[in-house]
């Protein structure tokens, strides 16, 4: 990597810099903007009026990249971006390098949203947005037009972090779950684990029987995981055919018990589907938080990892990680 940075440093940066997607920029210590590349130039109309990077932060998140800025070390997280109040907030997974001159490189890459679920969000979006002008013109309806856009919100709201085709939360919610669970075991010294589940030979079963029965055993993949798990777990679909389980106050060996289940309940279903009957099996890695080692990440890689093992050994199975 050192030396990589050495070449492209000695060629010169600016045309790769102008021609990445990712948003990159100096930034000083109080988030005052020293220098931008044109990924970051999309719709910076604001920059006329205001040039800190806090401008360009949705919510809460303002005072987050504040504190990130005063720690003065690299740091890695996700965040809601927006270039202004009008716009809907995008999560973008971000990166703060200090560098010389007490100031630090920034760098956002907006994180992809289904496109199904993208197209419903906008077009509620714009209902809003549509209701919020008809309430100030119509001041007789002002109460009736109130209670629609509440709804419209809440439905807005829902959809944004539910996949569309399980209904289980969708990676950004799972993820902003895991995140806080990390945390609440780092402060309370809790036990906290999760399981990565991989529907074996999915892609066979798209090829032989269709993407709509593929489709079918996703959903009923994901009734199986909200039927089985306990009150207190989540399971969210992290990624085509991977969901992801969060145990709170549970070490591994619970984490075991549970995939163990999971994967005998799976095993003995029969899915109907579009006139196909099939049986699939499950592979499942685990990993239990270590305190004051893991972060989400980590923790992530190494149910990641012992997915791998799962697999790797003949699938139709559960694995720990070391």
């Amino acid at each position: 990597m050192k030396e990589l940075a050495e070449i492209i440093a000695g060629a010169g940066l600016e045309a790769m810099l102008d021609h990445i997607h990712a948003m990159v920029a100096v930034v000083e210590k109080d988030g005052k903007l020293v220098a931008w590349n044109r990924a970051f130039e999309q719709d910076k109309s604001i920059l006329s009026t205001s040039n800190i990077v806090q401008t360009f932060v949705a919510g809460s998140d303002k005072d987050e990249i504040q504190k990130r800025l005063d720690a003065k070390d690299e740091q890695h997280w996700l965040m809601d971006m927006t270039g202004n109040a009008e716009d809907q907030p995008v999560q973008c997974d971000c990166l703060l390098i200090p560098i010389d001159g007490d100031r630090f490189l920034f760098i956002a890459e907006r994180i992809e949203a289904d496109s199904a679920l993208s197209e419903i969000v906008q077009r509620l979006n714009k209902q809003i947005k549509l209701f919020k002008v008809e309430r100030d013109v119509a001041n007789k309806l002002a109460h009736r037009k109130h209670t629609e856009v509440e709804a419209v919100i809440a439905q807005s709201n829902e959809l944004s972090q539910v996949d569309p085709l399980t209904f289980l939360p969708n990676r950004r919610m799972v993820v902003r779950e895991l995140q806080d669970e990390v945390l609440r075991a780092q402060r309370y010294q809790t036990q906290f684990s999760i399981s990565i589940v991989d529907v074996d030979h999915f892609k066979k079963v798209n090829d032989t029987y269709g993407h709509l029965t593929g489709d079918e055993v996703l959903r009923q993949m994901g009734s199986k995981l909200k039927e089985q798990i306990r009150h207190p777990d989540l399971a969210g679909r992290y990624g085509g055919e991977e969901f992801l389980i969060l145990l709170p106050n549970s070490d591994s060996k619970a984490a075991a018990e549970q995939a163990a289940r999971l994967c005998r309940q799976v095993r003995d279903t029969v899915i109907q589907a579009y006139n196909h009957v099939l049986q699939v099996t499950i592979s499942i890695g685990i990993a239990e938080f270590e305190n004051s080692v893991d972060t989400w990440e980590s923790l992530l890689n190494r149910a990641d990892i012992a997915l791998y093992e799962a697999k790797s050994s003949g699938r139709d199975r559960w694995a720990v990680a070391d």
